[in-house]
């Protein structure tokens, strides 16, 4: 889009974001207390030798003194907010753009040794190419004005002891399923245990689930209950197939031997069981066929048998690990509450202001309080942050992305006086979240590839992600799971608790079923009370066998405009650990289908309908291409 479109754009979003709906600049002037308020400062560019207005809330500035409506337009005189045109800047003999006095005035001190370092993550990213973002697409999302969040303010010290218990839970939960069921815990189930919790959970943690109805987690003893009595794994060969039946028929016999089951439990359990076995001696001669369909028929036999005797068993597991979660979490925040300088008081919640504006960064209304120092050294293409000997490792060209993220976002900290520290406890946070073991949590946090956010953004006017964070998000605004420590990085909250006028988004949610579900309701909310254009163009697993409530209900919205499927190994998504993980491990093949759904109401529609043009280069996108691979 060129820069006078963008202008004109621009304009008729102040317009209609005006309370009155009339041109802002109608209005009359603040006060000088209504400007602090509205978060403008006036400042002195000596670049240009005259003062100007900036407002630390949305990085607008204005020349001339800001009047009633102004906190929504779109002005930039300085260009602080702006990427820079083709030949527009001057820059630098290494392609770096010269930065200007007023921000050299602006960054403070410690502005030239960040910009030494900026320098070599812009050379990195310019000479190998590993730019899996594009932070200068600015938003079309307008939200209701809202006050600021009474999330506690990140602090090392209080992560480090998440971090601790939330290695201890796992490990009770690894303990319980071992001791109870003779089980492994079910591959990331714990993981997904912490989403689906923080669905409905209405706890003070941004982690660890504390205040939940229902106590008994679905998801927890949904996945626990299919591993029993044995986890059931793909089968490739005969042999492999005739172990896994007879493995089942003798974990079902244990089991209903050792519990308190009934007398017609025992009896069905024990005749299929001795008669499958008796089946695998007389018979060598079956194929891989036979096996699974003899372990089909006792799965129906007995299952329902089995789960009879377990169940208050795996309740209690569900159970167990939910109030650890809570007496962890209340301590937590305790300890969390004795380092502010400033305690915060219960307080009713402030109503819904009216206002339109688009959509900004979780502010938080407690103050942080002074940070612990956290080292910061280089090892080859990895920056590595240390606090009390605990390290965590990013990327050069993510450390240099969170670098300007939480330039465009942060308002509290000019000088980056607390950046590593908050660093620090975003990855750490994340880590905890998606466990530390080979791989674990990748999946959760996969992302579409580059091209497909080009062609939506280019085609539908895609500019924000519903399901990110500040370390897989491909624009500078999105929502993610923590606002505490994500909202310093570009982050609007949780999208459940997120609603959107108007706007463009995509969303790839994490792969929990309740939270799929949860977010289905909350698009169709939203639709429904908005007439402005709003559209969400939606990724999800393709699950058939059984299909998913989320994808049940979206198939049969009123919403629904165009619906598509993309097959299985023909398309590919982003690593969840591309923050660290080699260049080559960037992009993986998805092993089920996706499906793409487009949900809108009348407007959005109107302005982003899914025609045939725009649905061929969105195919074209997606297509696994190893030009566009290697190309980035």
């Amino acid at each position: 889009m060129s820069n006078d479109s963008q202008g004109s754009v621009k304009g008729e979003a102040a317009m209609m974001l005006s309370p009155s709906g009339s041109a802002s600049s109608q209005g009359p002037p603040l006060s000088p207390s209504t400007l602090v308020q509205a978060g403008w400062a006036k400042c002195w560019s000596r670049r240009e030798n005259r003062p100007y207005y900036f407002n630390r809330f949305t990085n607008q500035s204005l020349w001339e003194v800001p009047v009633l409506g102004q906190h929504d337009v779109i002005s930039d005189p300085l260009g602080l907010n702006a990427a820079p045109a083709e030949g527009g800047d001057s820059t630098l003999g290494n392609g770096q753009r010269k930065r200007r006095s007023s921000e050299e005035q602006a960054a403070g001190p410690n502005s030239v040794k960040r910009a030494k370092v900026n320098v070599g993550h812009l050379q990195l990213n310019q000479n190998s190419h590993l730019i899996y973002w594009d932070l200068d697409i600015q938003t079309n999302a307008v939200i209701r004005e809202h006050p600021p969040a009474n999330h506690l303010p990140p602090h090392p010290e209080i992560e480090l002891q998440r971090a601790q218990l939330v290695t201890k839970l796992r490990q009770h939960y690894h303990e319980l399923c071992h001791q109870r069921e003779g089980i492994d815990p079910p591959r990331e189930s714990f993981n997904r245990w912490l989403l689906e919790r923080k669905v409905i959970d209405k706890g003070h943690d941004p982690l660890l689930p504390s205040d939940c109805d229902p106590v008994i987690s679905p998801s927890m003893f949904r996945e626990v209950m299919n591993d029993i009595p044995i986890r059931l794994s793909r089968i490739k060969y005969k042999e492999e197939a005739r172990k896994l039946l007879f493995k089942y028929a003798e974990a079902a016999k244990k089991m209903i031997d050792s519990r308190n089951a009934s007398p017609e439990s025992r009896k069905v359990v024990k005749w299929n069981a001795e008669d499958t076995m008796s089946w695998l001696r007389r018979d060598h001669s079956a194929s891989k066929e036979d096996y699974m369909d003899r372990l089909e028929h006792l799965r129906q036999q007995c299952g329902p048998h089995v789960a009879a005797v377990a169940k208050d068993s795996v309740e209690g597991i569900c159970s167990k690990i939910y109030q650890l979660s809570a007496d962890y979490s209340r301590r937590l925040r305790q300890t969390h509450l004795s380092l502010l300088q400033d305690p915060p008081t219960e307080a009713c919640a402030s109503p819904q202001q009216s206002r339109l504006v688009y959509c900004y960064p979780v502010r938080l209304v407690i103050p942080s309080p002074p940070l612990p120092r956290v080292e910061l050294h280089f090892e080859n293409d990895m920056a590595c942050l240390r606090f009390r000997g605990e390290m965590v490792k990013v990327n050069r060209g993510h450390f240099s992305k969170l670098e300007l993220l939480y330039r465009y976002s942060c308002i509290d900290d000019p000088r980056f006086e607390k950046f590593l520290s908050r660093v620090w406890c975003l990855l750490k946070r994340y880590q905890e979240m998606f466990g530390s073991g080979a791989n674990e949590g990748t999946g959760l946090q996969g992302a579409l590839p580059v091209a497909v956010f080009e062609a939506l953004n280019r085609q539908f006017g895609v500019s924000f992600e519903c399901f990110a964070s500040p370390l897989n998000c491909y624009f500078k605004q999105f929502c993610s799971a923590f606002p505490d420590i994500d909202g310093f990085f570009g982050s609007r909250g949780p999208f459940l608790s997120f609603s959107p006028v108007s706007g463009s988004f995509e969303a790839n949610p994490p792969f929990c079923e309740e939270l799929m579900d949860a977010m289905v309701k909350h698009f169709e909310e939203l639709l429904d009370q908005s007439s402005e254009p709003l559209s969400f163009i939606v990724f999800v697993p393709e699950w058939r066998d059984p299909v998913t409530p989320a994808l049940t209900r979206m198939e049969a919205s009123r919403f629904l405009r165009h619906q598509l499927s993309i097959p299985a190994y023909e398309h590919e998504y982003r690593s969840g650990s591309q923050h660290t993980c080699k260049r080559e491990e960037m992009y993986y093949r998805a092993v089920h289908g996706t499906a793409v759904l487009f949900l809108q109401n009348d407007a959005g529609f109107a302005k982003w309908a899914p025609t045939p043009e725009r649905m061929a280069e969105l195919m074209a996108a997606y297509r696994p291409a190893s030009s566009r691979t290697s190309s980035l």
